[in-house]
């Protein structure tokens, strides 16, 4: 009889294991899946074009997001209330860890009609500015290959171009804003909306670079005007991250 009590003993505690349910692992990709509903599998980006990518953004830029929404400079109600019981450190290390993901980036897809006059235009404005209106080519900020900067300035590559309306139209709006002074703010209100469609229209259609990582510092260039300085990128100015 020790035989087969043996083998029923075993049988019960193998069927009692396979209906425990198995722990969730102890680390932030677990924490973290609530996000990955909208923003998609590792922070990809959602597939509707209006949920960005979190993956590998400056850690510095993803806190300053989550802080804009924990303090009401951005205003997205599922947003608040997500990370509404968080402590700011814990936002910190939620920013670390979707920096940390290295994940390829969709080719690009826009597809809007548009002239190549208007593209131009775009091309024009991202890579060399306008002195006529006083802007910096948005390069100077985001970095020669539009990749980002560290640790503060998000890239524009990669984005889709609803997402990118969206953005630019807030702050044109007042919808969004970020720790002051509020460089993009100040930027918006000197490109007509049709520059602004120009831009997203032509970052929208850019392929992205071999190396996607942002770069460590922005290029030297021309110091920022004071109007344009950066309350969340203070390094862009010569001041500390």
């Amino acid at each position: 009889m020790a035989w087969p009590l043996a083998a029923w003993l075993s049988l019960v505690a193998a069927t009692t294991m396979a209906q425990t349910p198995a722990r969730f692992a102890d680390n932030m990709a677990e924490r973290t899946r609530a996000c990955m509903a909208c923003h998609g599998d590792q922070g990809r980006a959602g597939p509707d074009g209006y949920y960005p990518r979190l993956a590998g953004k400056p850690a510095g830029y993803l806190h300053n997001q989550l802080r804009n929404f924990a303090q009401g400079r951005r205003h997205y109600e599922l947003m608040a209330r997500l990370i509404d019981p968080l402590t700011d450190e814990y936002l910190g290390e939620m920013a670390r860890y979707f920096s940390s993901l290295e994940l390829p980036y969709p080719a690009p897809s826009a597809s809007n009609a548009i002239t190549p006059e208007r593209l131009a235009k775009g091309q024009q404005l991202v890579t060399q500015g306008d002195a006529s209106r006083g802007l910096p080519a948005c390069t100077q900020c985001h970095g020669a290959r539009l990749t980002g900067v560290q640790a503060n300035v998000p890239g524009l590559l990669g984005l889709p171009l609803d997402y990118l309306n969206a953005q630019l139209g807030a702050w044109q709006t007042g919808q969004r804003k970020a720790l002051a002074p509020d460089c993009m703010a100040e930027v918006v209100k000197r490109i007509p909306a049709e520059d602004l469609i120009a831009v997203s229209s032509w970052l929208a259609r850019q392929p992205l670079p071999t190396d996607t990582h942002p770069a460590a510092q922005a290029p030297q260039g021309q110091p920022l005007p004071q109007a344009l300085r950066c309350g969340s990128a203070p390094e862009l100015h010569g001041g500390k991250p």
